[in-house]
């Protein structure tokens, strides 16, 4: 058995010449945790080690959970919307912010204890899916229009607080999670405010694909972010969204044939490596998986607009088939050569 020194310098090596991430440390730490439990108080016991699902394949409990959390908020949404007309305000607040907020403080009492953290963060999603839909009862009620840029800011402004505040306190980061997803529905509800004749007057659909690419961009840099610290199991859930959002919606900024937009269609093929080479960069494969679909796409696009009249249709998809073998071939090599577990 080695020295605690002879430990830490071993590990430093293993970090100074990239053979060990922080995310991979901390991984391995949990795991021996739970496979050899350590006596409390000893040198081997963790002093602090935040239980997280993010990092972790799920069971079947876990799965049935979350399941049954989202069948309860399916079951409230129904029951509201069957019977809208004839619930009181009473009973619509009581079944959705009474029932959010019970499903609150319940998962604060199930986190608690070891045995039953996996059951809380069901009751978490609980309260994340119907507490919003009991704001938008309360704010419909008092005059206010729930469907409004100014009221979806609002309840997205006090879902962010509530979790934000929530993670402050427990430290776990499915909290974070929830932050960042009600972060931003408040983003897209405060570009809502904005006036419609500011830019893109005539092409609405442009400025909302604007936004989606800002926000993705901003999902990539949160990633690059927790990939340095200890909440790097974000990172899959912001990479994967962030690459997916930002060639997107580059792609749909592209336009069609014949308003297609030669920035975009320029520029698309320098994110689409980026994605590649950043896949590379911080290992991950969903910078490849989505870069290699979006530039498939591409290919079809770029295909059907500029090579159909002059080679012919049935011309023009073989060429891109090819392509798209050539594209996926790369992928599947990029893929072993530098993403290997």
């Amino acid at each position: 058995m080695p020295t605690r020194e002879e430990a830490f310098q071993y590990i430093a090596d293993l970090s100074k010449h990239k053979i060990l991430t922080r995310a991979e440390l901390l991984t391995a730490y949990d795991t021996a945790d739970t496979l050899v439990p350590a006596e409390p108080g000893s040198a081997a016991a963790p002093a602090s080690v935040e239980p997280s699902n993010l990092g972790k394949k799920l069971g079947i409990a876990e799965i049935m959970y979350y399941l049954g959390g989202a069948v309860v908020f399916l079951g409230v949404a129904i029951m509201l919307t069957q019977n809208w007309d004839t619930l009181g305000l009473f009973s619509k607040l009581l079944a959705t912010l009474g029932a959010g907020l019970a499903a609150y403080a319940l998962g604060l009492l199930l986190i608690r204890q070891e045995r039953t953290q996996s059951m809380s963060y069901a009751f978490f999603l609980i309260a994340a899916l119907v507490t919003p839909l009991g704001l938008s009862v309360l704010m419909d009620n008092t005059g206010a229009d729930a469907a409004s840029a100014q009221s979806q800011m609002m309840v997205a402004g006090a879902m962010l607080g509530m979790f934000l505040l929530t993670f402050v306190l427990l430290r776990r980061t499915i909290f974070l999670l929830f932050s960042v997803l009600f972060g931003t529905w408040f983003y897209f509800a405060l570009l809502g405010l904005l006036p419609s004749d500011l830019i893109f007057a005539d092409d609405s659909w442009r400025l909302k694909t604007s936004e989606v690419f800002a926000a993705a961009a901003g999902y990539l840099a949160l990633g690059t972010y927790f990939r340095q610290t200890s909440r790097a199991e974000m990172t899959n859930f912001l990479y994967g969204f962030g690459s997916l959002g930002a060639l997107g919606s580059a792609l749909a900024l592209g336009g069609w044939s014949p308003n297609q937009s030669v920035f975009w269609e320029l520029v698309y093929p320098g994110l689409i490596f980026g994605a590649l080479f950043a896949s590379v960069r911080v290992k991950n494969k969903s910078f490849l998986t989505w870069g290699t679909i979006f530039f498939m796409f591409y290919i079809l696009k770029i295909t059907s607009e500029y090579f159909t009249e002059g080679l012919g249709w049935p011309l023009a998809l073989v060429l891109a088939g090819l392509a798209m073998i050539g594209v996926g071939y790369v992928s599947l090599s990029v893929s072993r050569k530098y993403l290997k577990p």
